[in-house]
C-alpha cells in the first residue's frame, strides 16, 4: 500500500523527500509540463493519468491508500477530479497548497483574475516580462502594442506565435541577484506573474519592487476541495501517518 504525492511543486519534492526519509511508503506523479524535471526522492510516474478513468486505474493498479494533492495552484482542474475521485472510491485525500504571495512597502502590485486583463494596464510600447508559463501565452494576444519576453523552462518547439515577442530560457531557482540583472538588462517596465506563493520563486517579486516596476500579479482561482493544509509540517504530519 502506497501513499500517492501529486506533484509538480517544490513542496511536493520536499514531501516526497520526507516520505523516503521517515520510511513512508510513498509514488509521485508528474503532469510532464516541463521536459527534464528534477528528480523527487520516491518512484515517479511521468505523463498524468489519461483522464479519470486513468486515474482510477492508476489508484487500483498501484494499491494507492491515500492521496497527497502537492500540484500547482494554479492546476484546478487536476486538485477537482483528484478531489472527486478519492472521495468516490474512498481513499483518504489532503490538498497541501503553500499561502499566496501578499504585498509589502515599497511593491506596486496590481491584482488580476485573468491574464486577458492585463492589456488595460500596459502602455503602448512597454517591455513586459511575462512569467506565468507557456501554457497561458494565448491569453496575451491582445498585447500587440507591447514587447513581450516569456520565460520557460524548456526550448520552444515552435516560434513565439506574434512578431512583438520572444522566448528566454531559464531554469529555477533564480536569486535575487539575477533576476535583478536580468530585469535591468532587458529594460523591463512591468512584470506579470501567477500568485504561486514560496520563498524561492519570490526573487522576481524583489527584483521589481527594488527596480520600482509594476507587477500585475494574477490572482489564484478559487479552490473548493477540502480538506486543505497550508503549512508544510502539517503536510509531514498527515503523511507521517502511513509510516510503514
Amino acid at each position: 500500500m502506497t501513499v500517492l504525492i501529486l506533484a509538480g511543486t517544490g513542496d511536493a519534492r520536499q514531501l516526497a523527500q520526507f516520505c523516503a526519509d521517515h520510511n513512508i511508503a510513498a509514488c509521485a506523479s508528474l503532469a510532464g509540463a516541463t521536459r527534464q524535471p528534477k528528480q523527487l526522492a520516491v518512484p515517479t510516474y511521468h505523463g498524468g493519468f489519461g483522464g479519470s478513468d486513468g486515474f482510477r486505474t492508476f489508484l487500483q493498479r498501484h494499491a494507492i491508500r491515500a492521496v497527497l494533492d502537492s500540484t500547482h495552484p494554479f492546476a484546478r482542474k487536476i486538485t477537482q477530479r483528484s478531489y472527486d475521485i478519492t472521495r468516490e472510491i474512498g481513499l483518504p485525500y489532503m490538498r497541501f497548497e503553500r499561502p499566496a504571495w501578499q504585498p509589502g512597502a515599497g511593491d506596486h502590485w496590481i491584482s488580476l483574475p485573468d491574464e486577458t486583463e492585463a492589456a488595460g494596464h500596459i502602455a503602448p510600447g512597454a517591455v513586459v516580462f511575462l512569467a506565468t508559463g507557456r501554457q497561458s501565452l494565448p491569453k496575451f494576444a491582445n498585447l500587440a502594442h507591447a514587447q513581450l519576453i516569456c520565460r520557460q523552462i524548456d526550448p520552444p518547439e515552435r516560434a513565439f506565435p506574434w512578431p512583438n515577442g520572444e522566448y528566454l530560457i531559464g531554469r529555477p531557482p533564480f536569486s535575487l541577484a539575477d533576476e535583478e540583472a536580468l530585469f535591468r538588462r532587458l529594460k523591463v517596465d512591468v512584470l506579470v506573474v501567477k500568485n504561486a506563493g514560496g520563498a524561492a520563486s519570490r526573487m522576481k517579486l524583489d527584483a521589481a519592487r527594488i527596480l520600482g516596476i509594476k507587477v500585475l500579479m494574477i490572482a489564484r482561482p478559487a479552490c473548493r476541495v477540502a480538506p486543505y493544509l497550508s503549512e508544510r509540517s502539517l503536510a509531514e504530519a498527515w503523511l507521517a501517518q502511513w509510516t510503514s
